[in-house]
């Protein structure tokens, strides 16, 4: 089902007569265009409608003719209208209003006045196969860049330096990052979000960043030692095996038609397993990836339903120790997009399941300064 036909399943289903969205990450799953200027404000300066017969793409008139040329790369011009009002009569939220008619039944993913305000998630899953190929770029492109930092790094770099670099290497390859984390060999220890200071990377370091381009999210974790401590093998596999049963459980709960809830039973069990119960009480353990960094995280009981196929991002934690990639997970397979096939690997098994899964492993480097 294509995204035309999943909006028209949406509007017959609440009865909508058109449905609006103005959210940056909705507009881009929708038109596969960019409507952010300002990264602070909460929504894009553009957005996008539909009626169950055409697209109606709204922006002020100082904005029109460049997301008219630049930001519908997915879109047929014949197919798709660009309209503008004046950017100092009124807000975008107004404009959308003024373009719903009197009696209509509408929605929009953002405050608007008259109409009703919706969640679009569900509408951005599963992944198309349009998605699906975009998604395997970026995966490669985002590995290719923090994998080229990684391979570089010294014992006596800063956090900051670090995090400076994969931005770097990642605006080049033309992707965003909305994360980025370098954590040290104290601070890795200490805390499960390392925000980068002025700290030296030390014995060893976690760097984890999620990624952008064209409105799709991808997250990866790498990790490198220099002098690892004795117990950082021990942890990253037990983190490694948790990450595999997640996966592994995704797809047998998607197939299922089952829900978060489910993938996180085994999680809890898995951390059980590996001797670290418990662990999972000190960070969220990730969820479906898409056009968010995650479309939703899973709790306990959490009804979100497991479709594929879809890109999933689990990053289980044990202190000190972190695994993470985003994977596509289809009916058949789980495949890892964050690769490039020349980081080394190690092979764990899924907690009671007769399944492995090839996990970036700890790559040590000579770094003294």
């Amino acid at each position: 089902m294509d995204k035309r036909e999943r909006l028209d399943t949406y509007l017959a289903t609440h009865e909508f007569d058109s449905v609006w969205f103005a959210e940056p990450n909705s507009f881009a799953w929708l038109t596969g265009g960019n409507s952010v200027i300002d990264r602070e404000a909460p929504t894009g300066v553009a957005a996008v409608g539909y009626d169950g017969r055409a697209l109606r793409v709204v922006t002020a008139n100082n904005e029109a003719n460049r997301i008219a040329a630049e930001e519908l790369p997915d879109l047929d011009t014949d197919a798709v209208s660009v309209e503008q009002f004046d950017w100092y009569t009124g807000s975008l939220a107004d404009a959308i209003a003024a373009r719903v008619g009197i009696g209509e039944d509408a929605a929009a993913d953002i405050d608007v006045p008259g109409l009703e305000r919706i969640d679009p998630t569900p509408l951005r899953q599963p992944l198309t196969e349009r998605d699906r190929e975009r998604y395997r770029r970026l995966g490669e492109e985002t590995a290719a860049a923090v994998e080229s930092v990684c391979r570089e790094l010294r014992a006596d770099d800063s956090e900051r330096e670090v995090a400076s670099a994969l931005r770097v290497a990642l605006s080049a390859r033309d992707i965003e990052a909305p994360v980025v984390l370098v954590g040290g060999a104290t601070r890795a220890q200490q805390y499960r979000h390392y925000t980068p200071t002025d700290a030296v990377l030390g014995d060893y370091v976690l760097v984890s960043v999620t990624a952008q381009r064209d409105g799709l999210h991808a997250s990866c974790t790498r990790t490198v030692a220099f002098d690892p401590p004795a117990w950082l093998a021990d942890r990253h596999e037990a983190a490694a095996r948790v990450e595999a049963t997640a996966l592994a459980a995704t797809q047998e709960v998607a197939n299922a038609g089952g829900t978060a809830g489910a993938v996180f039973e085994s999680i809890q069990h898995a951390y059980e397993t590996v001797g670290h119960a418990g662990e999972w009480e000190h960070h969220h353990q990730g969820g479906a990836a898409g056009f968010a960094g995650r479309e939703w995280i899973a709790t306990p009981d959490h009804e979100a339903p497991v479709t594929e196929p879809m890109a999933y991002a689990w990053n289980p934690t044990v202190q000190g120790a972190k695994s993470e990639d985003t994977v596509l997970v289809t009916a058949d397979e789980c495949s890892v997009l964050t690769t490039t096939d020349t980081w080394p690997t190690t092979t764990v098994r899924a907690v009671d399941r007769d399944r492995e899964f090839e996990r970036p492993a700890v790559l040590e480097l000579e770094g003294e300064a």
